[in-house]
C-alpha cells in the first residue's frame, strides 16, 4: 500500500493519496483545487487516479474533488448521508457513499462511517491494506477527530446561517464519538486539518496520531457527559472567516471546473492611479510595515505571508475582479499568491503590478504610528478611540483599558459605529493586523487612522493596566 500525505499550510488542510502498488490504481481523499500536485505525484509512483472522495462538504477551501475526477477521469464517490436540506446537489455525476458500503481499491478495502456532527453528511474511511491484514490499520478522518481536538459542529449555523443546527450538531458528534471508540486502539487517525484551522480550536501540529493515544489524551474523548461535551465543543471556537458561507454553497452545489487558468497580465505602472480612480480593488501584497510606511491610498493591503488566505478570505469578495501588488523582483510571488486565492475560490485576477507602480507619480501616505506610552496619555486626556482587532477570544483574555472590541475580518460591516471625532488608534497583539485594519478604514474613507506600534503585547510589556479577569501580562501571546 502507498501513502502519501499531502499538506497545504496556509489553510493547515491536509488530503490523501492511498495506492495499491500490485494494479496501480489510486483513491485521493479531500483533495483541495490544486489537483494538478495528486496527477503529478501519482504519475511519479506509477498509479492511476481511478477514485475521488471527501469527507464533507468542506467550509475552507474549493473542494477540487470534481475537477479531479473530471481531469482524471476517475470514478467519483460523494456522501448520500445526513440531512434532506444538506446535501451534494450533483451527486448525480458521481456515485452515492453510505454507511458500511465498501470501496476496493486493489488489494486495499476502504469501508465508509458515517460520523456525523461536524457536518450531517460527515463520512469517515476506514483503511485495510489487504495484502498485509484483514483488519483497518487507518481512518481518514477529515473534520471528525483531529489530533488533540474534534470538528467544531457550529460551523453550519455560523458559517451557512442554518439556524438551529449548532446544539443539534454538537449531540450528534458526541454520539459519533461514542461510536467510534469501539474500534482498536492501534487504527492510526488521518486527519483533514493541523495547527491554524480555523475548524477546530485546539487543533495540534502533530501530523496523525491513533485512537489509542485519543482516548486517552484527546480532551473530547474524556469528557463523561453529553450536556458537558456540548458546552465544551461550543465554547471559545473561533470567528469563522466569511468566505466559509460561500464555500459551504459553493462546495455543496458543484465547483466550477477551472480547467487551465491563463496568467493575469502585468499592467503599467502608471495604471495603478487610474484603477484606484474607477473604484477598483487594488490588493498591495506587501508586508504590512512596508505598506504602513509609503502605500497609495484606496490600496488594500494583504500581506503575502502565513496569513494571506485568511485574510483574503475575510477581506476579498470572490465575486469582484481584483489587481495585485506584487514583488516583480521574486518571480513566484505572483503564481503563488494566484494559487492561494484560487484555493477559496477567489479566480477574477484582471491584472497585477510590481511594487515599482507603487511610488510611480501617486501621491503617498504613511500610517502614522503610536507608542503605548503615549496612548495611554492619550487615553486618560480622552484624545482618541482605540479599536481593538484581535479575536474574541484574546479579547477575552485582556485588552486595553477603554477600547471598543471590532475583530478584524468585521471591521468593514461594522465601521459606521466608530466614533469619528477624534483619531482612531487601531491595536491588534503584534501591530500587524492592525495595519491590515488601517487600510481597511482608509479605503472607505476614514482619515486620521493610527497603528499601535507593538500592539497588545508591547503595550503589556510596558507594565499598563489591562481589563480582563483571565489575562496574565507576563503570558501575553506574540
Amino acid at each position: 500500500m502507498f501513502v502519501k500525505r499531502f499538506f497545504e499550510p496556509s489553510i493547515a488542510q491536509a488530503s490523501y493519496m492511498i495506492g495499491c502498488n500490485a494494479n496501480g490504481e489510486a483513491i485521493v481523499i479531500d483533495a483541495n483545487r490544486d489537483v494538478d500536485q495528486y496527477i503529478q505525484a501519482a504519475a511519479q509512483e506509477g498509479l492511476r487516479i481511478t477514485h475521488v472522495t471527501e469527507t464533507h462538504i468542506h467550509a475552507d477551501y474549493v473542494s477540487g474533488s470534481r475537477e479531479l475526477a473530471h481531469k482524471t477521469g476517475a470514478r467519483l464517490w460523494l456522501s448520500d448521508e445526513g440531512d434532506a436540506d444538506w446535501k451534494y446537489a450533483f451527486i448525480n455525476e458521481g456515485k452515492p457513499l453510505h454507511h458500511g458500503d465498501r470501496l476496493q481499491i486493489g488489494n486495499i478495502l476502504v469501508e465508509v462511517l458515517h460520523t456525523p456532527g461536524h457536518t450531517p453528511e460527515h463520512l469517515t474511511f476506514l483503511i485495510t491494506d489487504g495484502a498485509a491484514a484483514d483488519q483497518p490499520i487507518a481512518a481518514v478522518t477529515g473534520d471528525f477527530v483531529f489530533v488533540g481536538d474534534v470538528g467544531r459542529p457550529d460551523l453550519l449555523e455560523r458559517a451557512a446561517n442554518i439556524k438551529g443546527t449548532m446544539e443539534v450538531g454538537a449531540k450528534t458528534l458526541w454520539k459519533s464519538l461514542q461510536a467510534f471508540t469501539a474500534h482498536e486502539d492501534w487504527l492510526q487517525i488521518w486527519p483533514g486539518h493541523g495547527a491554524g484551522s480555523a475548524c477546530g480550536k485546539g487543533i495540534s501540529a502533530i501530523p496523525s496520531s491513533t485512537l489509542g493515544y485519543e482516548r486517552r489524551f484527546n480532551w473530547a474523548f474524556n469528557v463523561k457527559t453529553e450536556a458537558d461535551f456540548v458546552a465544551r465543543v461550543l465554547e471559545g471556537q473561533p470567528e469563522p472567516p466569511a468566505y466559509f458561507a460561500s464555500m459551504k454553497r459553493v462546495n455543496k452545489a458543484g465547483p466550477a471546473l477551472l480547467g487551465d487558468v491563463p496568467a493575469p497580465p502585468k499592467l503599467a505602472d502608471s495604471q495603478l492611479v487610474e484603477l484606484l480612480a474607477a473604484g477598483a480593488l487594488v490588493i498591495d501584497t506587501r508586508p504590512a510595515d512596508e505598506f504602513a510606511d509609503q502605500h497609495v491610498p484606496g490600496t488594500l493591503n494583504v500581506p503575502l505571508n502565513s496569513s494571506f488566505v485568511t485574510w483574503a478570505g475575510w477581506l476579498v469578495p470572490s465575486t469582484a475582479d481584483l489587481y495585485l501588488v506584487v514583488d516583480e523582483a521574486t518571480a513566484a510571488r505572483l503564481p503563488e499568491a494566484s494559487r492561494l486565492l484560487a484555493l477559496i475560490g477567489i479566480d477574477r485576477i484582471a491584472g497585477w503590478l510590481g511594487t515599482s507602480a507603487v511610488t510611480a507619480g501617486a501621491v503617498l501616505r504613511r500610517t502614522p504610528q503610536m507608542s503605548p506610552t503615549d496612548l495611554q496619555a492619550r487615553l486618560s486626556a480622552g484624545t482618541v478611540t482605540v479599536i481593538d482587532v484581535r479575536s474574541a477570544n484574546e479579547w477575552a483574555g485582556g485588552h486595553v483599558p477603554g477600547a471598543l472590541h471590532i475583530p478584524l475580518g468585521y471591521l468593514a460591516e461594522r465601521c459606521r459605529t466608530i466614533p469619528t471625532t477624534k483619531p482612531i488608534v487601531l491595536q491588534c497583539q503584534g501591530g500587524s493586523r492592525s495595519a491590515i485594519a488601517a487600510s481597511v478604514l482608509d479605503r472607505l474613507g476614514f482619515s486620521n487612522v493610527i497603528n499601535l506600534a507593538g500592539g497588545f503585547s508591547a503595550w503589556t510589556s510596558a507594565g499598563l493596566p489591562v481589563e480582563g479577569t483571565s489575562h496574565e501580562p507576563q503570558a501575553a501571546r506574540a
